[in-house]
């Protein structure tokens, strides 16, 4: 699709951007709910740390398969999504992730961990086509200059699912749904998970009858088949990136619960840590708006202080009203919004210079949690989240950009690396139970130094690549 065809259609992206938008909500919503598992499987079926990581192995694994067999499919018999189109793409990731939630019933009726771990594979595999189609899709919804600043706009949405995961599903499994006398029981996930797999149909619903703007294969073009994509070497070194990032991402989440039950660091049960893993997510939630706003270049400067600042406030209200904690529980995030702004504008809209600036702060931040104890190491865990906030939307488009019919092609390349949720989990697993939780956190630490050096090489060798690659088109 050319620009023209691209201006054309600008008036239908309204509505569309809306409905993928809760589309983004649901499935962050769900994914942060294996932060809930982990702490409540590892009690519930007496699991060592290395063992209830394997609930992120088998979600996050299900991307790397998922991504391979689409990717395989694409190089030889041409790109899915180009012949299907994205809104058949969409509806059937949406109806795989709702049958992997489905499935967790007989997994809580027969309370078999191995079915649990099933069932999350199966989401996976879902939530693997909703990556692969909807990111991709949001990308191509208007010019390439803007594709980081819209990413990050509905990547915020699904931080807020991400956000209220923790305390909505955590009040859903450890006090609603458990048994009577505050005991463990696996058929406490039954419920949560079927009403899931409703409000997904719903969903799936909605866009059915939304009409979408297509960008599918036209019938007289050439089917782009081989491997293309790989040609392109920013494609290649996103592809690690994105596997750092979300290999980053997902331990830190995985292991925030176990870190504050540490006696030297706040001692906390899981009703009080789920409170801050919200903070943590939200962090990436208010991020992620701020990005939004930042990089998107038509908006003045002037303009843009005025609006983060007030998406920060507002979006810090709501924080503090979703989590069961005080103001002055709460209130050490001011300091970190403070920093995220700097953080913003030295960046200046530039994404690959703002990707680097926010994984040198990740890299601090997982060292100060490592070296200190108390509140000190609390409040540079739970930092990190917002710093983590424009990566995989910048990643994403960084990696992607100037691909043209390779687009969906390359996009499977960086779904593919979302295994990094399934690899880094499983080794910052094994260090804790070695060394000790706070010990393990070094894992991350060489994650955010390569995301660095990523945006360091985009910058050098791309420049402002989303500008410099636009003549391409889709």
């Amino acid at each position: 699709m050319n620009n023209n065809e691209v201006k054309s259609q600008s008036r239908n992206y309204t509505i569309p951007l809306i409905t993928i938008t809760l589309l983004f909500f649901m499935w962050g919503f769900i994914t942060c709910m294996n932060d809930i598992l982990i702490p409540y499987l590892k009690q519930l079926f007496k699991l060592s740390f290395f063992e209830s990581m394997l609930v992120q192995f088998c979600f996050f694994g299900a991307y790397f398969i998922g991504s391979l067999i689409y990717f395989f499919i694409s190089i030889t018999k041409g790109d899915p999504i180009n012949k299907v189109g994205y809104k058949k793409g969409i509806l059937f990731g949406i109806f795989l992730a709702t049958f992997g939630c489905i499935l967790f019933y007989p997994a809580a009726t027969f309370s078999s961990y191995p079915l649990f771990l099933g069932a999350l594979f199966v989401l996976g595999l879902g939530f693997t086509v909703l990556q692969i189609t909807a990111n991709a899709y949001v990308s191509l919804l208007g010019s390439e200059e803007s594709a980081s600043s819209r990413l990050n706009m509905t990547q915020a949405f699904n931080a807020l699912g991400t956000t209220i995961a923790p305390v909505l599903g955590g009040h859903l499994i450890f006090e609603l749904f458990s048994a009577a006398d505050g005991s463990f029981s696996a058929v406490a996930t039954r419920i949560p998970y079927l009403i899931f797999a409703g409000i997904l149909l719903l969903v799936a619903l909605l866009i059915s009858r939304v009409k979408l703007p297509s960008f599918q294969t036209n019938d007289g073009e050439e089917v782009v088949k081989g491997w293309g994509a790989l040609k392109f070497n920013h494609l290649k070194f996103g592809v690690f990136a994105m596997f750092c990032y979300v290999g980053g991402e997902v331990a830190v989440g995985s292991f925030i619960i176990s870190f504050l039950e540490q006696p030297q660091i706040m001692g906390f049960d899981e009703v009080i840590s789920k409170n801050y893993l919200s903070i943590y997510w939200g962090g990436a939630m208010i991020g992620r708006f701020l990005g939004a706003i930042s990089l998107n270049q038509s908006i003045s400067q002037g303009k843009k202080a005025i609006y983060m600042l007030g998406a920060a406030a507002l979006v810090f209200l709501v924080i503090f009203s979703i989590v069961n904690l005080s103001f002055a529980q709460i209130s050490f995030f001011l300091v970190f919004i403070v920093l995220n702004f700097i953080a913003f504008f030295i960046g200046k809209a530039a994404p690959a210079r703002t990707l680097s600036i926010f994984a040198a702060v990740n890299v601090v931040l997982l060292i100060s949690a490592m070296v200190n104890h108390g509140e000190l190491a609390m409040y540079s865990v739970l930092g990190i989240g917002i710093f983590n906030s424009i990566m995989f939307s910048n990643i994403y488009t960084l990696a992607i950009s100037g691909l043209g019919k390779y687009t969906s092609q390359g996009s499977s390349l960086v779904v593919m690396a979302i295994l990094g949720g399934a690899i880094v989990p499983i080794f910052q697993g094994y260090l804790a139970d070695q060394f000790g939780v706070q010990h393990s956190f070094i894992i991350p630490v060489f994650c955010y130094i390569m995301i660095f050096i990523f945006g360091a090489y985009c910058t050098k060798y791309l420049g402002h690549v989303e500008a410099t690659e636009s003549k391409s088109g889709h």
